[in-house]
């Protein structure tokens, strides 16, 4: 049986990502021969800077919306268990799940959903990169930081190095992109500014809980295209310094929105 898709339009939100504190995401030790050093930061391979992934950034709104919720970690993803509603009848209640709706869905679930939110990767931007190379930090963009691991049992001290993006780094613009394929949609826009809050309010990356990975979002503007004239974008008359200012004037940016995206 066929399935009708219609894109009425989308919404786009582009922002630049501050490290309050340093920051460490993960990525591979082939390219570093530090001696001592156990996690590097992951980098981009032609220009061997810092970035920020959007499946990052993407995976920890969805984590934090999940929580937000108190809907139930029961699918296992790799080295980390998400949400997702197991039936359709689970997915449809209360108006249809926000996470599963807005984050998506396996493929093979029996139930169809069309992913609304993309979130692109988030390079360091060309200022940072220079104060860096001024600065002379530790290494090519980043700093080191030694942590020590205590044995519960034995009181012995484990110490490791990690590499981390010093405090201060920008990154972006980072881009996010929700469709809109329903009415229903409109609302749903606000699970966007709701996790990107819960994200400044937890971490991003690694070692939060010790106090790497703050950050904040800033130079926030948002835009539309619709299906009339989808080559044109339709910027909307100011921008936010902070996500909490986009999220008081959610009203009148849903209100907009809905004037330059028609559902019929």
């Amino acid at each position: 049986m066929d399935t009708e898709v219609k894109l009425y339009g989308r919404v786009f939100i582009t922002t630049k990502i501050k490290a309050l504190t340093g920051l460490h995401i993960g990525g591979s030790n082939t390219d570093l021969e530090i001696g001592g050093l156990d996690k590097a930061v992951i980098r981009n391979p032609l220009t061997k800077r810092p970035y920020i992934p959007g499946s990052s950034l993407r995976g920890k709104m969805r984590s934090q919306m999940e929580k937000l919720l108190g809907l139930p970690q029961n699918r296992p993803i790799g080295q980390v268990t998400i949400h997702i509603c197991k039936t359709k009848e689970k997915f449809q209640e209360n108006g249809g799940c926000k996470v599963c709706t807005v984050f998506g869905v396996p493929a093979e679930m029996d139930y169809d959903n069309l992913t609304r939110l993309v979130v692109r990767d988030a390079e360091l931007t060309d200022a940072s990169a220079k104060a860096m190379e001024d600065a002379h930090t530790d290494l090519l963009y980043g700093e080191l930081k030694t942590e020590v691991a205590i044995d519960r049992v034995t009181s012995a001290a484990t110490p490791r190095t990690i590499e981390r993006v010093p405090a201060g780094a920008e990154f972006g613009p980072a881009e996010l992109v929700f469709g809109i394929y329903e009415s229903a949609d409109f609302e749903r826009i606000k699970v966007v500014t709701d996790a990107l809050q819960l994200v400044e309010d937890d971490y991003i990356g690694g070692s939060g809980s010790r106090g790497s990975g703050k950050v904040k979002f800033e130079d926030i503007h948002l835009y539309v295209r619709n299906e009339a004239d989808y080559s044109q974008r339709k910027e909307y008359d100011k921008s936010f310094e902070s996500v909490q200012s986009m999220a008081q004037e959610f009203p009148e940016i849903l209100k907009w929105i809905k004037s330059n995206v028609k559902t019929g």
